[in-house]
């Protein structure tokens, strides 16, 4: 079975023991590593693997050909993405005509940055450039661009860059909203048995869970950049509950997220029922 996941501490770690030939039953995975972008675009035009992580904000354009699998992804609390600029800035209207760095146009993380600044920045954003969000922070630094959305251990490495935190948006959801914030979905093609494969997931995140110190060589092998103890965080932060069980609070957090997107016109139309 082709999988596409991205070489993130969080991802690797949960689907370690599958790729590992560690669940019974489960079919040997042949896996892409791919940036959030890459899958985002590929499920949208119906292409690439037939299980991948993709945003929840890139459900909308793939419902048609992907399922949801609702165990697997990322959505959590105090775990959401960072706008960071090179200066102290607090006020919101800075942004306004400036260049802003995202990781992905179909990223949950620019959805909400989208949610944020159609309240606090009517007049609008300058220019939105796409950017894989390793190269954010650096250009951001670097005056390349005025302010970045950074996802992922960017959270716990900001400062090593000598960078300031304008908003924390994953805060902002939670206090708008009282819900978690979804970030990464595991969908899996509609011609393929998605009962079997959410077994196998929950499987893979409950072997991880139960033997940590087993995935740790090949968590840090894709983590290269990261050291151990910002891996660890990175997983605790974005492995928990949801990541076993999507659950009631969890489809309403999706539901809340997309449903506000498209009353805004930010995503396709389609029925929040299909989920």
């Amino acid at each position: 079975m082709d999988i596409a996941f991205s070489p993130c501490p969080n991802d690797t770690f949960v689907f370690h023991a599958w790729v590992h030939g560690l669940i019974e039953g489960a079919p040997a995975l042949n896996v892409t590593y791919a940036d959030i972008d890459k899958t985002n675009n590929w499920a949208a035009k119906g292409k690439g693997p037939e299980v991948q992580k993709i945003s929840y904000a890139a459900l909308p354009w793939v419902l048609n050909e992907y399922a949801l699998i609702p165990c697997g992804g990322a959505l959590g609390r105090g775990c959401g993405p960072l706008v960071l600029t090179k200066d102290k800035l607090r006020d919101a209207s800075f942004l306004s005509g400036k260049r802003v760095a995202v990781p992905s146009e179909k990223s949950t993380a620019y959805l909400l940055f989208r949610l944020w600044t159609s309240q606090l920045v009517p007049e609008g954003i300058g220019e939105i450039i796409v950017m894989p969000f390793d190269e954010i922070m650096p250009a951001v630094r670097d005056g390349k661009i005025d302010a970045g959305l950074v996802i992922h251990e960017a959270r716990f490495t900001y400062q090593n860059y000598e960078l300031n935190l304008m908003a924390d948006l994953g805060h902002w959801w939670e206090e708008d909203t009282g819900l978690p914030i979804p970030l990464g979905a595991i969908i899996a093609h509609r011609s393929l048995n998605h009962k079997a494969i959410e077994k196998w997931v929950r499987a893979s995140v409950e072997y991880a869970w139960a033997h940590p110190a087993v995935s740790q060589k090949y968590v840090m092998e894709h983590a290269q950049e990261l050291s151990l103890e910002v891996a660890k965080s990175h997983i605790d932060l974005y492995v928990n509950e949801f990541t076993r069980e999507l659950g009631k609070d969890g489809y309403a957090a999706v539901k809340s997220l997309l449903g506000r997107a498209m009353e805004e016109g930010l995503v396709p139309e389609f029925d929040l029922n299909k989920l």
